[in-house]
């Protein structure tokens, strides 16, 4: 294995799925190396890119495997990609030991469907193994604190630059 420092970082979107309250999708994560405990193991829907894909339609794949959301309108494209690193200790059981981290590209997205088209059991259609045990809707300053710590900052920005779209929402 590459020594840590050199390994790039896994080319990833993830999306910030706002409701018409100006609530935000979060899911508990079944598992996975990089994360730590039940308080940190809500996160966002977010996945990686597939080698030369378009990285909105990445955005609108993983959610519908993660979810099985389709009703979607865009809101706005990050302008920058956000990193971050993963713990050393973590860098050779996530993704293989070939990443130190990823770059992500987020996708605010308002949803325009009804809640009983999210189904997290049977992602996908079925299609899809699952990847959270338990979703809800939360606000969106909350979900900072539920993160893993190493994505809290990551979170912070997105928040900051998507905030817009929450609190337009709840006031309509």
């Amino acid at each position: 294995m590459a020594r840590y420092e050199e390994l790039p970082y896994r080319p990833c979107v993830g999306m910030m799925l706002i409701n018409r309250a100006g609530l935000v999708f979060i899911g508990c994560r079944t598992g996975g190396p990089e994360h730590m405990d039940g308080t940190h193991a809500w996160q966002m829907p977010q996945g990686g890119v597939d080698e030369g894909e378009n990285t909105y339609k990445a955005a609108l794949r993983e959610l519908y495997e993660e979810t099985n959301v389709r009703s979607v309108s865009l809101l706005a494209e990050s302008k920058d990609w956000y990193f971050y690193d993963i713990p050393r200790e973590l860098a050779s059981k996530a993704w293989s030991g070939k990443y130190r981290g990823q770059k992500q590209k987020w996708y605010a997205l308002r949803f325009t469907g009804d809640d009983s088209e999210i189904d997290i059991a049977h992602p996908a259609g079925g299609k899809h193994e699952p990847e959270f045990a338990e979703w809800r809707w939360e606000k969106m300053e909350r979900l900072p604190a539920m993160i893993i710590p190493f994505k809290q900052k990551v979170y912070e920005q997105v928040i900051e630059e998507f905030r817009q779209f929450g609190a337009r929402a709840a006031q309509s």
